[in-house]
């Protein structure tokens, strides 16, 4: 998606090979118009795959997720990193492991918004090792769901997660695939 990586040349910056900041436009501030751009582009290249729900990782994949649900007309789904006191019954559960923050985490899926007979779209902002995301298509499965796969905003192909969920079987979109960072350097695919 051109205005994408254009967005990530202009406003991006890479620190070294592994951190991408694009907070002015997707993480800590939200570029509305831009994820608007992003869903329409997800519904489209899943328009055929009979997407009846889309989910997503809080907290930097909702803008995109609900802009995609909104093109696809479908409810969207967040999946919670965190424990609450309100969260505890009729939820799913797994162990996500955070190269970012060197540690794990409990994902969450509350099982009343997510159903047998869904085919479920889960959209991030990143992927780079596949963790998040084989931990969201396990709780959709672990709710009898189906998963027709993966939209990323942003992919790091250098990094082994887009290769280990396709050879799992699991499609995956990505809108820009960076195949090269480095302090000041960002390459796309």
């Amino acid at each position: 998606m051109e205005l994408l990586k254009q967005r990530i040349l202009k406003d991006g910056r890479a620190l070294d090979e592994h951190v991408l900041l694009v907070d002015s436009f997707l993480n800590n501030q939200v570029d509305p118009a831009l994820m608007r751009a992003v869903g329409e582009e997800f519904a489209a290249r899943f328009k055929d795959a009979g997407v009846t729900r889309v989910a997503t990782i809080e907290t930097s994949g909702i803008a995109p997720a609900v802009m995609t649900a909104e093109a696809l007309g479908v409810p969207m789904v967040i999946m919670k990193k965190s424990l609450s006191s309100i969260l505890k019954d009729d939820i799913l559960q797994t162990e996500v492991f955070s190269f970012t923050k060197n540690k794990s985490y409990t994902l969450t899926l509350k099982k009343t918004y997510m159903h047998p007979e869904d085919r479920v779209l889960v959209i991030d902002d990143f992927l780079a090792n596949g963790e998040a995301a084989f931990g969201a298509f396990r709780l959709v499965e672990a709710a009898g769901a189906t998963p027709v796969g993966l939209g990323t905003v942003i992919a790091k192909v250098f990094q082994p997660g887009i290769d280990k969920l396709r050879e799992a079987g699991y499609r995956v979109e990505a809108l820009a695939p960076v195949s090269r960072m480095g302090e000041n350097i960002i390459e796309f695919e």
